[in-house]
């Protein structure tokens, strides 16, 4: 696929986020779904929907040699995506207000490697681009529900944290849960498979229509001038996926994988940045104009490094 197609393909899948996102908003003004009820919807992403989510992506792996060992790439460059992007993030965002630096922080880190980079694997690579980037959905879940939990609750005072408590979470769960039925290849009934595969459907239109009721709480007219905002964007879009261009070049990494794996550093801030906030007590006004704000960028980004993965 060309540049413009790649650009097209990202810039839909960023107007579609945004018109669900001015379905809540449309629906708090008109007070028929407010923040209210958004923030009982958020307790049933963290707790149902989104491990609904990494079940169904295990129960869609057919498992074979080829599948094993891209599993494992996929795993190991997931792995690396997110260790890189915690380090990378650690010099940054020191002054100023912590709660929001932690928000800045988690939107480096945490990429949308499910709605935004799933479609662009499809439309670039195909059923294989698709299974690296769903593989990688796995340490995604993982060190969001670990090392996220960890930084959007540490230090907001509501939250004491615990170990025990920081393993045994949704993601972690869900994993545990997933990961068997890949290896072993269980064929879950329908009467379990059909409502886990509705339930994890919810999870981006109930995002997005709970990112918009928050979005209608905050100044539009200042979301473009917070500077954080742009080193956010800058970590995010465009030294993260660099620094792993770089590297997987460097290790021999080519073809599908290089660019599976760029699509997901491309992707711009996860909706888990706006529930996590709202779970833990962050800023909201924050969270919410920080997503909008990178995914609108990532139309231009995510193109130029798969170009980039392709050359």
């Amino acid at each position: 696929m060309s540049f413009l197609q790649n650009a097209g393909t990202a810039a839909l899948q960023v107007a579609i986020l945004y018109v669900l996102a001015a379905v809540g908003f449309a629906c708090d003004k008109a007070g028929i779904y407010t923040e209210k009820a958004a923030k009982l919807t958020n307790d049933l992403l963290f707790y149902i929907v989104t491990p609904a989510v990494v079940v169904q992506a295990f129960a869609a792996m057919e498992r074979t040699d080829t599948t094993l060992r891209n599993l494992l790439f996929a795993l190991l460059g997931g792995t690396a995506l997110h260790g890189i992007a915690i380090l990378l993030s650690l010099p940054f965002f020191r002054r100023g207000d912590k709660t929001n630096a932690d928000i800045f922080r988690f939107a480096c880190i945490y990429g949308n490697v499910g709605y935004m980079a799933l479609p662009l694997a499809d439309a670039v690579l195909g059923e294989t681009g698709v299974f690296f980037c769903s593989g990688v959905l796995v340490p995604f879940n993982l060190f969001v529900f670990t090392h996220g939990v960890r930084l959007m609750s540490g230090t907001t005072g509501r939250s004491v944290f615990r170990p025990l408590r920081l393993l045994l979470n949704p993601g972690v769960i869900s994993v545990l849960l997933g990961l068997p039925v890949f290896l072993f290849q269980i064929d879950l009934p329908t009467v379990l498979s059909e409502p886990v595969g509705l339930l994890a459907q919810l999870n981006t239109p109930l995002a997005m229509l709970m990112f918009g009721t928050y979005l209608a709480h905050t100044d539009l007219r200042h979301m473009f001038s917070r500077p954080q905002t742009y080193l956010a964007a800058l970590l995010k879009l465009i030294v993260l996926p660099a620094v792993m261009l770089l590297l997987l070049r460097l290790c021999g990494i080519s073809g599908v994988l290089l660019t599976a794996l760029l699509i997901s550093a491309s992707a711009p801030t996860a909706n888990n940045t706006v529930m996590f906030a709202a779970k833990y007590g962050r800023d909201l006004e924050t969270a919410s104009q920080t997503v909008a704000v990178v995914s609108l960028f990532s139309i231009v980004t995510m193109p130029v490094f798969i170009a980039l993965a392709q050359a």
